[in-house]
């Protein structure tokens, strides 16, 4: 990997990685801008990290895999570790990369112990009847976990907790890397232009992105996101939302630990899996979507496989709360609203739910999306979330749309969440709980709905009484559009 000179050569390390073998053929016209874009990120690392990357390379057998060594790359840069996280779970991934990134959403430390323990001692000081583990438990992509034991003063029973510590020098690597993003939007666009590629806007969704990770290291933010997931789980038993212990600080977050194993791990009935499956898709998605009437909903932004155990006693656990994205009353009127009309095959009320999701840059590419969107509806497609998500991906890639910062990271955690469900069982879908989660909080509605304005959408259904008599009127015109569609399609039209 070193030239002819002894210098590191950045060139050499992308030609191990062979990147392109990772990336589908459906895709094979963006192998080059992927290689562009990762040597435009390497080559803004500082020399000492550079170096740092390239000795762990050297110090692999020359035979490793390149899937192996591309997760290597990952583990040493925060950003690209939380990237690999995100897309571990995705099925369009070879087999074998999936396979390397899914180590990175759960890390033996690596971390020398004296280090943290050095670090943990300037943050919290004395604390009494606090004993720290003398070796860490796990490493993620900024933080190390250390077990601990607390004794309070008041003779309370001991309890079995976690420090969360955020690595030393993770916040100069994390700010580090965040800049090399900042002007990584720009670069891709340009790179686009020069071969020919549809012109994506990067620059947006890597700013978004880089928004997020920057909470990453903000601790004292996933502290009021636990408290405030505490609440809203609490009626919710089949969930454990683990529970803040009084010595946090802004670099340290303890609470209780979790015991129990990753939801991907193997060793659960097919049955025990179904019913992770549907509890996973309740938790996450449907409850914060249905059960906010006029409030944002708040949904969990990173749940990959290491932030989701199964404990001893069959609850799920939802872990790492650093970050998470909205979806406000008006975003979710609209999901349901692209659905409703969908359903009725209603053109118009499609092409408008899907305007207010986003900014229209190209009203006729819409146009012809949500032709498209229904005919699939026709011949038997249900538009569900996932039709839905997958109309409005198009629609970003082919530049008709740009969409606001927090359904882009919805759209991301959707994906990620939609990857770990598949894995642990492909019963139920996401779909069908969210209709039957949604059947039963309409159900919920139907007492207090003749005291409500008639276009009142004040909701967890997010349903106006007008909505629902606009649904069963228009049922025959639902019939009418039906076949003429048919006929159309037929004709070629």
């Amino acid at each position: 990997m070193p030239n002819a000179s002894g210098a590191l050569d950045r060139q050499a390390l992308l030609e191990e990685l062979q990147l392109a073998q990772f990336v589908p053929e459906a895709h094979a016209a963006y192998r080059p801008l992927l290689m562009d874009g990762l040597q435009f990120f390497l080559e803004r690392l500082s020399p000492a990290r550079l170096a740092s990357i390239v000795a762990a390379q050297l110090r692999l057998p020359r035979h490793t895999p390149p899937a192996r060594r591309l997760a290597l790359l990952f583990r040493r840069c925060p950003t690209l570790h939380k990237l690999g996280q995100v897309v571990a779970r995705d099925r369009r991934l070879a087999p074998e990369l999936r396979a390397n990134l899914q180590g990175l959403e759960s890390l033996e430390p690596t971390t020398p112990m004296a280090e943290i323990a050095a670090l943990i001692q300037r943050e919290l000081g004395t604390v009494i009847g606090l004993e720290i583990a003398a070796t860490a438990l796990a490493e993620a992509s900024v933080a190390v976990v250390v077990p601990l034991v607390w004794r309070p003063a008041t003779g309370a029973a001991p309890q079995s907790g976690v420090l969360k510590v955020l690595r030393p020098g993770v916040e100069e690597q994390l700010c580090e890397e965040l800049e090399i993003w900042a002007a990584l939007g720009v670069f891709l666009e340009q790179r686009c232009a020069e071969r020919g590629l549809p012109p994506l806007d990067y620059r947006h969704t890597l700013d978004s992105i880089r928004r997020l990770l920057a909470n990453e290291i903000r601790l004292d933010r996933e502290q009021a996101h636990l408290t405030q997931a505490a609440a809203f789980y609490a009626d919710s038993p089949a969930i454990l939302i683990p529970e803040l212990l009084p010595f946090c600080t802004a670099r340290i977050t303890a609470m209780e630990r979790v015991e129990g194993r990753k939801v991907t791990d193997p060793g659960l009935s097919p049955g025990e899996r179904r019913r992770l499956a549907r509890v996973l898709s309740e938790a996450l998605l449907a409850k914060p979507f249905w059960s906010n009437p006029v409030s944002d909903a708040w949904f969990h932004a990173d749940p990959h496989a290491g932030n989701l155990f199964v404990t001893h006693d069959g609850r799920l656990a939802i872990l790492d709360w650093a970050l998470v994205t909205p979806l406000d009353k008006a975003q979710r009127v609209a999901v349901v609203q692209a659905v409703a009309s969908a359903l009725t095959l209603n053109e118009s009320g499609l092409f408008h739910a899907l305007a207010a999701l986003g900014n229209p840059s190209d009203p006729t590419a819409l146009r012809a999306a949500v032709v498209a969107g229904l005919r699939q509806v026709r011949q038997g497609t249900f538009p569900g979330m996932d039709w839905l998500m997958a109309l409005l991906d198009r629609l970003g890639t082919a530049g008709a749309m740009q969409f606001p910062e927090n359904l882009t990271l919805f759209r991301k955690s959707l994906l990620t969440l939609a990857g770990v469900i598949g894995d642990v069982s492909d019963r139920p879908s996401i779909d069908e709980v969210l209709i039957l989660t949604g059947l039963m909080q309409c159900s919920r509605e139907w007492a207090v709905r003749g005291l409500a304005p008639f276009a009142s959408r004040a909701f967890g259904s997010h349903l106006s009484n007008a909505d629902w008599f606009s649904l069963w009127a228009g049922l025959p015109v639902t019939v009418v559009r039906y076949w003429t569609g048919i006929w159309r399609d037929a004709l070629g039209g």
